[in-house]
């Protein structure tokens, strides 16, 4: 049942309502001009590439990792755009400083020191970016110059020059991704970067449909096949809203307590743990660490004369490939209970509730409390970590053997979509209760001062 908080929140979400929050509709409309902005600029083309051969090396390449990494950039990287390489190298970069933070004491520390610390992680992820954008963009302008083999080429004029240039240019394309998607955290509604991901995977879901629906129109799939998919697309939906909303709340107890010559009653509240604690990040993360490499590999296995060995590994992560599938699912699962360990601290948590005199019926307070903690929190992870690795492998390992190379329709791809649009309407709702509480506020005043 919702609290009465989600109640009220959501009575709130009227057009009246809505007509009178100044700030959230500033809020939307500059969260829907930075989108349209990073749409416009996926269409701006790299210098120095030839279009039609362009199209040729995806025409080759339809179904695999290049079509995958496509989709997540809104169809940019089959243009060869300013942002060929969306935000990818940023979420990279983002992994490897979190993992470091494990691992280094002194990025530990920095992790600690508050507002000043979480800045020089910040620029560290930035140095990181920059430095895998340049790795991948060299590796995309060679790719191009030699794909195809026999002297064929998608660059109009291959050297050292475009090199330069192209990786230079890719740079600054997700430089400035990166700095738009923080303009929108902090300026408009919902988290930057997902939302770009989303709207690069919106972008590309009107191509995938009117895909199926010409398959269907040719014979390669029947009409009942294509219900099938819109009914196994809205259960999955449901069932990723009901495990997102799904928490194990845990009784937490308060004693009487005296204040001055007054007494308090005890009282009780729960503690929410999420199933799914981590979010929509292990997919976003497991398929980043597959893509970066895989990409770079693919152009350049120069479209099929590559050295062997480069030839065989690039095959064998393909999507619906057993071994890609094992390496995503191992990813999603290792970093859901990573990404968890980095949101939700047992230990802070358990001094918190000592400090405030708050405890687990049957558990003492402090180090028991932790360990109690630590416990249910493994175990539903557990199930938000193997939930979350069906949705991902489940619709990608149907869609392989049924033959479909429609990959923006997939389980990672509705995961994404939906679990940033509840956040972003979440967001949404606490705006419109701020703005109701700021207005009750002023009545109040304005009654006080009448009287």
């Amino acid at each position: 049942m919702a609290s009465n908080a989600q109640q009220m929140a959501a009575a709130q979400l009227s057009f009246a309502n809505f007509s009178k929050a100044t700030e959230l509709k500033k809020r939307l409309w500059f969260t829907l001009g930075a989108l349209i902005v990073f749409r416009l600029v996926s269409f701006v083309p790299l210098p120095g590439v030839d279009p039609t051969a362009l199209k040729s090396l995806f025409d080759t390449t339809k179904g695999g990792a290049l079509d995958y990494f496509n989709m997540f950039s809104g169809g940019a990287l089959s243009r060869m755009s300013l942002i060929a390489l969306g935000v990818t190298p940023y979420i990279t970069a983002s992994i490897i400083i979190q993992l470091m933070t494990s691992l280094v004491p002194s990025l530990a520390t920095l992790k600690k020191d508050g507002e000043a610390g979480r800045k020089r992680l910040n620029q560290y992820t930035r140095y990181g970016t920059v430095l895998l954008t340049a790795i991948q963009g060299y590796g995309i302008a060679v790719g191009l110059e030699t794909w195809g083999g026999s002297g064929a080429s998608a660059v109009l004029d291959p050297g050292w020059f475009f090199r330069i240039t192209t990786v230079i240019t890719l740079i600054g394309g997700t430089m400035f991704l990166m700095w738009l998607g923080e303009q929108i955290t902090s300026r408009g509604i919902g988290n930057g970067i997902s939302l770009i991901i989303m709207a690069g995977i919106v972008s590309r879901l009107p191509v995938s449909i009117g895909q199926l629906f010409e398959q269907a129109r040719t014979g390669a799939i029947n009409g009942g096949f294509l219900v099938l998919i819109a009914v196994i697309a809205l259960a999955t939906i449901a069932f990723i809203c009901l495990m997102e909303r799904a928490q194990r709340r845990i009784l937490i107890q308060y004693p009487k307590r005296q204040v001055g010559s007054k007494m308090f009653q005890g009282d009780s509240s729960h503690l929410p743990l999420k199933i799914n604690t981590s979010g929509v990040i292990p997919p976003i993360f497991a398929s980043s660490l597959l893509l970066m490499p895989l990409t770079v590999a693919q152009f350049a296995g120069r479209g099929g004369n590559g050295p062997d060995w480069l030839l065989t590994v690039t095959a064998a992560l393909q999507h619906g490939q057993p071994l890609y599938m094992a390496l995503y699912a191992a990813g999603i699962i290792f970093f859901s209970f990573f990404y968890t360990a980095v949101v939700f601290n047992p230990e802070e948590t358990a001094d918190n509730l000592k400090k405030y005199g708050g405890f687990v019926p049957g558990i003492r307070p402090g180090v028991r409390t932790a360990e109690y903690l630590d416990y249910v929190l493994t175990r539903i992870t557990v199930i938000g970590a193997a939930y979350l690795t069906v949705i991902c492998l489940l619709p990608e390992f149907l869609t392989a053997q049924m033959g479909l190379g429609t990959l923006a329709i997939g389980g990672t791809s509705l995961l994404i979509v939906v679990n940033v649009t509840m956040d972003t309407v979440a967001q949404i709702q606490s705006h419109l209760l701020a703005h109701q509480y700021e207005g009750l506020i002023k009545k109040s005043k304005l009654r006080g001062n009448r009287r």
